[in-house]
């Protein structure tokens, strides 16, 4: 593995556990305003905000081939806030750790299928057999993990 890979994955890494937390917060927000979508809103505030004080500080993009984007490329948006909306939703009425373990598993099974068709201008990666056997080991292994929470929705008259 060159630095470059090591410095990338241990970055990712961090990301990784990252999320989680972030999702706590969020939920934890979520459930003190009572209201996940304010959460939410939040969220993608503060996200913006950090995002513009980066960009500021950093080299301006050249936007003017953003006309020639393709537009579903702007769509990631949307599913940013499915997640977050999602997470930030479900976390208090199922676990954190079972929320994160269902998003790992599409994570998994999407990333395999992208990779292996090289859609979007990933790198192409194919499905193998020892790939497949993998993939199936983590989900197995993000099924043992899960735990069983009785829920906190109130029941359903």
């Amino acid at each position: 593995m060159t630095s470059t890979q090591m410095l990338l994955s241990t970055l990712m890494l961090i990301a990784g556990i990252g999320i989680p937390v972030m999702a706590a917060w969020n939920a934890g927000l979520g459930s003190r305003l009572s209201h996940p979508f304010a959460a939410v809103v939040v969220l993608c505030a503060i996200a913006l905000v950090i995002s513009l004080v980066i960009l500021a500080f950093t080299r301006l993009p050249d936007l003017s081939s953003a006309p020639k984007i393709p537009p579903f490329y702007f769509l990631a948006g949307g599913l940013f806030i499915l997640y977050i909306a999602s997470i930030t939703f479900a976390a208090p009425r199922i676990g954190l750790a079972n929320a994160v373990f269902y998003v790992l598993l599409g994570q998994l099974i999407s990333a395999a299928v992208i990779d292996h068709y090289g859609w979007w201008d990933t790198i192409q990666s194919p499905i193998t057999a020892k790939r497949v056997i993998g993939i199936l080991i983590m989900a197995v292994g993000v099924y043992l993990a899960r735990k069983d929470v009785i829920s906190a929705l109130p029941p359903q008259a």
